[in-house]
């Protein structure tokens, strides 16, 4: 919205050379307004506005945009300005940049950073790559636990413009242990002479470098933290992660469910980046799986192949009842995933969902089976009466009860099948969100026919079949 109000003025300004006035507007704005402004502007107009800008708000700016736009600033900047930019960015934001780049590039910009951030920036790319050591910063306010709240302010005062963030104050020992973390409000509220001591409680809460980014995202959640210290295995501190940090990683997790929920590879890269080729790799396999799945369809069909001559009535109602399944086990897939996401449900929760979807599914399928048997009844009296043709043939009461029956089992059995899937994968240790809408739906496509000729076997045999 910004970017639209101000982009006449702005290329009035860089029409005119007027550098010196639009670095003064850019001073008024937010970094993230700054990015809206820049990505709404040509590649040549954006280069000549990071040009102009203070190389401390630059950098700022520079980790609000998408790494395509970084890519192409970095390609068109000056080697000094990548540079000065680079050393001014927050290191884990950096870290993102640099894990995203070919590894040449990547090593060449480490090489341009001064000897502190290449050291800092060298340090985190050397953790696992999901793991917290890639996104913490080392940014962080630390005190002694001797000191007063004079001192601690005084010490914040002096070093604290650095700092990735100043709500939480961290104590540590004289070998860098972390003892505690105390919020500043406590800091503010006592008097100046009271000890950092007097503040501890000493029930901190942190997380190890080697933590997974998912373990990290759920202690978030769990605690409503702000920031989070991350210590090594003697328990000194090396870091913080901060809820930004934790927003991306939310972000990328639910992208990689929901492109998993479509039946489909998780794709790591936004839909416009990934070459074609990738992107056909990434969607072939599922649609391959799924594909082959469905021949057992035709298979199943195959062996009722003589059912469906003698009553051919039956073939009618298959798309309706296979697909009242499959939704039904969608539907329950996918709550059971996200359930499992937010950590609603865990695996010894298994029989508890069982209950429930059986119950579930009893009540959907019934209310489902009785719009069946209304749908044959009211079509079959009104062709008669206005038509004067049955359409479901003379037998048409037992199609009625076999349509209903058939699809409160589908959708009982898609229910439970669709609940019980994501624990399935979860116990032998694979992603729940795997048993996506797609391969949910055509297991129960499958056993859905199977359900459904059974049924209308034990109905019919001897009048239609």
């Amino acid at each position: 919205m910004v970017g639209k109000i101000l982009e006449p003025e702005i290329r009035s300004m860089i029409d005119a050379r007027n550098f010196a006035a639009l670095r003064e507007v850019f001073r008024e704005f937010a970094p993230a307004d700054v990015a809206e402004v820049i990505l709404d502007l040509p590649e040549d107009e954006q280069v000549i506005i990071f040009r102009v800008l203070p190389h401390d708000l630059a950098a700022d700016v520079f980790e609000y945009l998408d790494f395509d736009a970084q890519q192409t600033l970095l390609r068109a900047m000056a080697h000094e300005q990548v540079v000065a930019i680079l050393n001014e960015m927050a290191p884990d934001d950096r870290t993102a940049l640099l894990e995203e780049l070919p590894s040449a590039a990547a090593r060449q910009l480490i090489r341009s950073l001064t000897p502190e951030e290449r050291h800092v920036a060298t340090a985190l790319l050397g953790y696992p790559e999901d793991s917290v050591g890639r996104l913490m910063t080392p940014d962080f306010i630390a005190v002694r636990a001797d000191w007063t709240v004079q001192q601690v302010l005084d010490y914040i005062r002096e070093h604290g413009r650095d700092s990735e963030t100043l709500n939480v104050i961290y104590v540590v020992d004289d070998r860098g242990k972390l003892i505690d973390d105390i919020r500043m409000r406590e800091f503010l509220l006592k008097p100046l002479s009271s000890s950092v001591r007097d503040l501890m409680q000493e029930t901190f809460l942190a997380l190890n470098v080697t933590d997974t980014q998912h373990d990290a995202l759920n202690a978030f959640r769990k605690y409503d933290r702000t920031a989070l210290p991350v210590i090594d295995s003697n328990g000194v501190l090396l870091g913080i992660v901060t809820i930004d940090d934790m927003l991306d990683v939310a972000e990328e997790e639910a992208t990689e469910d929901i492109q998993k929920f479509g039946g489909l590879e998780a794709l790591d890269e936004p839909y416009m980046r990934i070459s074609l080729w990738r992107m056909i790799r990434k969607r072939a396999g599922w649609l391959v799986i799924l594909f082959l799945g469905e021949m057992l369809t035709a298979t199943a069909m195959a062996t009722f192949q003589d059912e469906i001559a003698k009553a051919v009535v039956l073939a009618l109602f298959l798309p309706l009842i296979i697909s009242s399944g499959g939704n039904s086990g969608s539907q329950a897939s996918t709550l059971i995933i996200r359930a499992m996401a937010l950590g609603e449900v865990t695996l010894r929760d298994w029989w508890r969902v069982a209950g429930r979807e059986i119950r579930a599914g009893l009540s959907l399928g019934a209310i489902l089976g009785a719009i069946g048997i209304l749908r044959v009844t009211l079509w079959s009296i009104i062709g008669e009466k206005y038509f004067n043709r049955q359409l479901y043939g003379p037998h048409w009461p037992l199609v009625a009860i076999t349509v209903g029956l058939a699809l409160l089992g589908v959708v009982l059995w898609g229910s439970l099948a669709g609940s019980m899937l994501p624990f399935v994968l979860r116990r032998v240790g694979a992603d729940p969100a795997t048993s996506s809408a797609p391969f949910v739906a055509t297991l129960v496509d499958v056993t859905g026919l199977i359900i459904y000729f059974s049924i209308a076997l034990v109905i019919m045999r001897g009048v239609m079949l």
